[in-house]
């Protein structure tokens, strides 16, 4: 039978809605993967587990976590590129592997902007300045006093060369006119352990990284690096309003999916991001992690890493960053 033309129309609308995957089933028709490139326990790796069980029930299909990490993300990201561009196969990537990487070392065997389809942000975490608890700063002005009168006996732990802890500390000693020496570890807990322990001077790291030790009475937020006050924790002052210079240093994280996978099902993946990342239960846990939930649209998120990548290449050369 002939259908007339409105009917054609609207079921034509019907099936590009239901059926955005191969062989014609409804998408999301399997598990999905969700490459990561974070160890086990981070707070990007528990954030990720948080959101993949939302998004598992949401779907009614299971997302399930590969940790790949090492190789400054590397491992990750080149499993995510080489995979079907389906829609099966996600990717957890970080600023520091999407903006600072291609810019900071000489060869990355991936390029952010064409290999790869971003879907959504997923969470921003802003970073603290912490102390020992011992340590003899009360506010940020005491340790810029402190490098001012003794010129690269301030030293600041950071994970890696181009670290956001290590353009935290960087940007700090620019600001104030100041020596204040980075020292570079291989496990993120060493960096609390040492500045615990008095080993170096300070650390800029996120509340669910400094927090256990905090709550511990070992470490001491010194200042928060954003511009307002944290809502759950009033009591820590900006940079600014402990003495020292306005700047802000934050990180983000988000999912991105291999370059050509439909738009269709990108769309798909980045509704239902939206909606988990509204859900109060995990909203109340990334608090806990000390991360604020945070969507965007793809086209938002390519815009973010368009114009970051023009940023990190002027800070780098600013700083006089370099990998040794």
């Amino acid at each position: 039978m002939q259908l007339t033309h409105p009917w054609r129309a609207a079921l034509a609308a019907l099936a590009l809605a239901c059926v955005p995957a191969a062989h014609g089933e409804e998408f999301p028709a399997r598990p999905i993967r969700l490459v990561t490139p974070y160890p086990a326990g981070l707070t990007p790796d528990v954030a990720t587990r948080v959101m993949a069980e939302k998004l598992g029930k949401l779907w009614g299909k299971p997302v399930v976590i590969e940790a790949k990490p090492g190789a400054n993300g590397f491992l990750a990201l080149g499993a995510a590129k080489q995979a079907a561009p389906d829609g099966y196969t996600l990717l957890v990537v970080g600023d520091a592997h999407m903006t600072t990487n291609p810019k900071l070392l000489s060869s990355v065997p991936y390029d952010p902007q064409k290999d790869f389809a971003p879907v959504s942000l997923f969470f921003r975490a802003p970073f603290l300045f912490y102390t020992s608890a011992a340590a003899p700063y009360a506010s940020m002005r005491d340790l810029v006093e402190a490098a001012r009168k003794d010129p690269k006996k301030i030293t600041y732990g950071t994970p890696y060369v181009g670290s956001p802890a290590h353009f935290g500390g960087a940007i700090l000693a620019q600001a104030t006119r100041t020596e204040m020496m980075p020292v570079h570890y291989k496990e993120g807990a060493q960096i609390y352990t040492a500045v615990a322990n008095g080993d170096i001077s300070f650390s800029v790291a996120t509340i669910g990284s400094g927090l256990p030790l905090v709550k511990a009475g070992k470490l001491k937020m010194l200042a928060t690096a954003s511009p307002q006050r944290l809502a759950d924790y009033p009591q820590v002052p900006t940079v600014k309003e402990s003495g020292g210079p306005d700047l802000s240093i934050e990180t983000w994280v988000g999912l991105v999916a291999p370059a050509g996978t439909p738009a269709a099902v990108v769309q798909k993946l980045n509704a239902g991001i939206a909606q988990v990342l509204k859900d109060p239960e995990l909203i109340e846990k990334f608090a806990a992690l000390g991360i604020e939930p945070q969507s965007s649209t793809p086209a938002e998120l390519s815009a973010r890493v368009s114009d970051e990548l023009a940023e990190v290449e002027t800070r780098i050369k600013g700083l006089g960053i370099s990998i040794e």
